[in-house]
């Protein structure tokens, strides 16, 4: 089974993947996290996408598909993955319905989390990531304490990204190219609209039942073949 978790900057995508990918054995794949893995090899590719990602723009969608082709020729996480964030246009959205197919793959659910643009900007405001364990806290909503967080407070950073100017430009970077492929997974059944503002608990609940009632659709479907 594989997954897609749409949302603006500042959903909660991260949070819910992380979440899910342990419930149901998913792989989470972030094109963020996959992006920032190509940074820390300090090439040239990889200071040429510190620089897009710094002014709050998306790197080319070449380099996203061969970064997303990778992943799915990995045979060890054959239709187990969640992707968290991607694909973030119509044109990635049909690039993956390519590679998905030449894998011998398929999406099962598209997930989209409705926020609004005041509770974003104090999410993303209050963003922590843990450099260690690659936890994600936040300091208004969801703080790090010594119960949910052994790692301890010092590890805890804040993107280079993270702040108001850059925000509102993801922001409407996002209503402009990635809520059009929302209507791309309507037309194929798999969408399934979320209310992101909700809590944390509260959109995890949510999430758990609408994958679960596939999981036992899929089952059933398979036994009376």
């Amino acid at each position: 089974m594989n997954l897609i978790l749409f949302g603006p900057p500042g959903a909660g995508k991260g949070t819910q993947a992380g979440k899910i990918s342990k419930q149901f054995n998913l792989q989470k794949i972030s094109t963020g996290d996959l992006l920032r893995n190509e940074i820390s090899t300090n090439t040239q590719l990889g200071k040429e996408i510190v620089s897009l990602i710094d002014k709050g723009n998306f790197v080319s969608d070449e380099i996203i598909k061969n970064l997303i082709n990778k992943i799915l020729s990995d045979k060890s996480l054959f239709n187990r993955i969640i992707f968290d964030g991607y694909p973030r246009n119509l044109n990635q959205a049909k690039t993956l319905d390519v590679l998905l197919k030449k894998n011998n793959q398929k999406i099962s659910i598209a997930l989209s989390l409705n926020v609004d643009r005041e509770t974003i900007i104090k999410r993303i405001l209050g963003r922590q990531i843990c450099e260690k364990c690659g936890e994600i806290f936040n300091k208004f909503f969801s703080p790090s304490t010594d119960y949910t967080h052994k790692c301890g407070n010092k590890f805890l950073k804040k993107r280079s990204d993270d702040n108001e100017e850059i925000i509102s430009s993801r922001y409407e970077t996002y209503l402009k190219k990635t809520l059009p492929i929302i209507d791309f997974y309507k037309d194929k059944k798999l969408l399934h609209e979320i209310n992101g503002n909700s809590d944390i608990d509260e959109i995890s609940t949510k999430i758990r039942d609408i994958i679960a009632s596939l999981e036992t659709w899929l089952y059933n479907l398979y036994l009376y073949k």
